[in-house]
């Protein structure tokens, strides 16, 4: 049975190895958990999962191969024979219990009287639950098994939800949109940092040294702040299907905001023409050239373009392309012109990445930034900034 669960996990791209298999088979042996599907939950993750970005992808696994499962009774009647468990059983057993057992006609009969008392233990259970729901509905917020507005609804109609169907780590999957936290996590992987500026940090090893040379007399030591001193332009496209994605938008400036101490954004609709703006309530009235844009920030700038890249493809070839207003020069000239004064720019696609080929304005947009389109996922957004700090 743990082959196929093992398969199940390979099915849902959990990158588990033959080695976690058998190391997990030892930990059963050794019986660290038995007969309690939850112990078996953390076990499992424990030995198959070795990056908690993995986490969610196994508790859907686990979910879809265990589902139903309240505990371990099903996998170990699969995973070990009948009678291997029967000699265990016996061998723990005293002869004056072995005897007792021949008495009452042996296992088989005990296992029987075993499970009518659990039968009747559940339907004496079912009733209390029963006249509960028919009593003081809500009354009591600390009760449970109340249907009631104060009731906690916990009781045996409405079990608990399991753990693994809670999905606590569902934004660690690298391949999943994303938080404003998950967001600067990922944007921490462009950064050059410097000092510069007053003196206002400690500078501890500094200080032992100055110290030491002092015969022990103390010498304090201070020095700048570490700074991270990476620029950034940011382009976010804005208006018609993005839409859709204003709110990881909002999300990606956020953190940018954060973790970019020289950045600068600026607005555009599909794509890049002879003008950008910087507030959207006055877009048709404060247009900022591109040209100054292009001739105000250096070229040591990383460059990056936020949209979702759909667009009738006229949009991005033809001068008078744009649906908002006649530009003289193609969106794709104007590109091609940021290529050449930025050494690194990137463009970040909100739309899943599966569905790009489909769409003949993603493909040249991606050609017109040289193939550096990458999804707004934690990973796309990990390889772009790793592209952007070389």
């Amino acid at each position: 049975m743990l082959i196929n669960f093992f398969l199940t996990l390979r099915k849902y791209k959990v990158p588990a190895t033959i080695r976690e298999l058998m190391d997990l088979l030892q930990a059963l042996q050794y019986r660290l958990v038995y007969a309690n599907i939850d112990d078996f939950y953390l076990l499992a993750r424990t030995c198959l999962v070795k990056d908690e970005k993995h986490y969610d992808k196994f508790d859907r696994a686990f979910a879809a191969y265990f589902k139903g499962l309240e505990d371990l009774h099903g996998l170990l009647e699969s995973l070990i024979p009948d009678e291997w468990l029967r000699r265990e059983f016996e061998k723990s057993l005293t002869p004056e219990e072995l005897e007792q057992i021949k008495s009452l006609g042996g296992l088989e009969k005990l296992i029987e009287a075993f499970q009518e008392a659990r039968a009747e233990q559940e339907k004496q259970e079912a009733q209390k639950g029963r006249e509960g729901e028919e009593g003081q509905e809500g009354d009591d917020p600390n009760r449970t098994g109340r249907k009631g507005p104060g009731g906690q609804g916990q009781g045996k109609k409405k079990k608990a939800k399991k753990v693994w169907d809670q999905r606590q780590y569902k934004n660690l999957d690298d391949s999943v949109e994303l938080g404003t936290r998950n967001i600067k996590l990922a944007l921490r992987r462009l950064r050059k940092f410097a000092r510069s500026g007053k003196d206002e940090e400690l500078d501890m090893d500094g200080t032992i040294k100055s110290t030491a040379h002092n015969g022990g007399m103390l010498d304090i030591r201070m020095r700048p702040e570490r700074k991270n001193t990476v620029k950034v332009l940011l382009f976010f496209d804005i208006g018609g299907s993005m839409d859709a994605h204003v709110k990881v938008c909002e999300e990606l400036f956020s953190a940018s905001r954060t973790e970019f101490k020289h950045m600068e954004s600026y607005y555009f609709h599909n794509f890049i023409y002879e003008s950008v703006w910087k507030d959207n309530r006055r877009r048709m009235n404060e247009r900022i050239p591109t040209w100054e844009i292009l001739n105000k920030y250096a070229h040591d700038y990383k460059v990056v373009f936020v949209g979702d890249a759909t667009m009738a493809p006229y949009e991005i070839t033809h001068a008078g392309g744009s649906v908002e207003h006649w530009n003289e020069e193609p969106g794709a000239l104007w590109m091609q012109r940021f290529r050449s004064l930025y050494d690194r720019l990137v463009w970040i696609n909100p739309t899943p990445q599966e569905t790009w080929e489909y769409s003949t304005s993603v493909g040249l947009t991606q050609e017109l930034v040289d193939g550096q389109m990458y999804p707004l996922t934690i990973r796309g957004l990990e390889e772009g900034m790793n592209f952007l700090s070389k």
